[in-house]
C-alpha cells in the first residue's frame, strides 16, 4: 500500500496507538492525515501530555515537531472542518485507520452518519470501496457494540481489536503497543519490525 493515509484519533483511551501508527506510517514513507475529534483532543492531552488544541495550523506544526517531518508528509485536520478536503470522493485517501476507535464512532460509521469530518472520511471510504480499519478500544462489549462491528465488517471494513498479544514476549507497555500496531501494519501490507512474530525466536522469558 502507497500513498496517503488518514490516522482518526476519537475520544477512546488509547490515544497512544494512532500516534505511534502515525510514526511507523511516515518511517515507511506514507503521507499520513491526521482528523482528531474533539474528545479525542482531550484524551491526547489527557494520556501523552501533547496538546494539539488551537486552530489546525499549530496543531499541524506541533504534530510535525514531535514526528520531525515537513508539511508535504503530514497534515492535520479538526473534526468539525467538514470542508477539509478529505471529506469528498474525489480527494478519497489510500486507507483511512481510525485509531482508537470510540463505540460512539463506531456506531456512527457503521449508520453512515456523517457529522463530523472524521466520520465523513470513513463514510468515503466505505462508498469508494478503500481500506477502512478501525481500532476499538472498548471492554466489555455490548451487543450493540458487536452488531456495530459485525455490520462493518460485512461491508469491508477491517476490525483491529486493541489486544496486544504475549507470545513475543513483551518487556514493556512499548511492547504491548508496538504489537497492536503492527497489526494494523500488516493489514495495510505495511512492512515494519514492530514485534516477533508466532515461530520467530523471541527474546529471555519472562520467568512466570
Amino acid at each position: 500500500m502507497s500513498g496517503t493515509v488518514i490516522v482518526g484519533i476519537t475520544g477512546a483511551s488509547g490515544s497512544v496507538y494512532g500516534l505511534r501508527l502515525c510514526d511507523e506510517l511516515l518511517k515507511a514513507g506514507k503521507r499520513i492525515v491526521v482528523v482528531a475529534s474533539s474528545t479525542g483532543l482531550g484524551v491526547v492531552r489527557e494520556e501523552t501530555n501533547l496538546d494539539l488544541s488551537g486552530v489546525e495550523s499549530v496543531a499541524a506544526a506541533r504534530l510535525r515537531e514531535l514526528f520531525g517531518v515537513s508539511p508535504e508528509q503530514l497534515t492535520f485536520h479538526s473534526a468539525d472542518n467538514i470542508f477539509a478536503p478529505p471529506a469528498s470522493g474525489s480527494s478519497a485517501p489510500d486507507a483511512m485507520v481510525v485509531a482508537p476507535c470510540s463505540m460512539g464512532t463506531l456506531a456512527r460509521i457503521a449508520a453512515g452518519f456523517s457529522g463530523t469530518l472524521l466520520e465523513r472520511c470513513a463514510d468515503v471510504m466505505v462508498k469508494e470501496g478503500r481500506p477502512l480499519v478501525i481500532v476499538p478500544r472498548e471492554t466489555p462489549l455490548s451487543a450493540i457494540h458487536l452488531e456495530n462491528m459485525l455490520k462493518l465488517a460485512r461491508l469491508g471494513v477491517r476490525v483491529v481489536p486493541a489486544m496486544p498479544a504475549f507470545y513475543h514476549q513483551p518487556k514493556t507497555l512499548d511492547d504491548l503497543v508496538d504489537f497492536v500496531v503492527g497489526k494494523v501494519l500488516d493489514t495495510l501490507g505495511v512492512h515494519h519490525e514492530l514485534f516477533t512474530r508466532w515461530g520467530e525466536r523471541p527474546g529471555p522469558g519472562t520467568g512466570i
